[in-house]
């Protein structure tokens, strides 16, 4: 019964790379013109490759660090009811700074796709 669920689980996350790279190339046959170059398409392809492995890396990391943080504030609520504001600020407090994590990501993915500093390298 595993084997068939790793087998499907497989199949259907290639297939939806398979989809998500490929839709990287579809918006980036809007950028060449007639008679222009492939580096512009190249570059924009890799642009946003790379901003959407960063989000993505950036938001499962973060999300990570905000379940293991509240996993341990349940834990200790548990164990000592009593000090629960104590807890529960000292949680907020850290997810906050797991979740900058995500927010950091979000800035790096904008950057790559709206404002990068290399296109004038690649593009002239």
């Amino acid at each position: 019964m595993s084997h068939k669920f790793n087998k499907k689980f497989l199949t259907a996350f290639t297939a939806i790379i398979v989809v998500l790279v490929s839709s990287s190339f579809a918006f980036a046959a809007d950028v060449i013109a007639a008679g222009e170059s492939y580096t512009k398409a190249i570059f924009a392809v890799g642009a946003m490759i790379a901003a959407a492995f960063s989000i993505g890396v950036g938001a499962v990391g973060a999300a990570l660090g905000i379940g293991s943080a509240a996993n341990a504030a349940c834990n200790a609520v548990g164990r000592n009811p009593g000090v629960q504001g104590k807890i529960m600020m000292t949680m907020l407090v850290g997810m906050a700074m797991a979740e900058s994590i995500a927010i950091y990501a979000l800035v790096i993915s904008l950057v790559l796709l709206y404002a990068n500093p290399y296109m004038r390298y690649f593009l002239g």
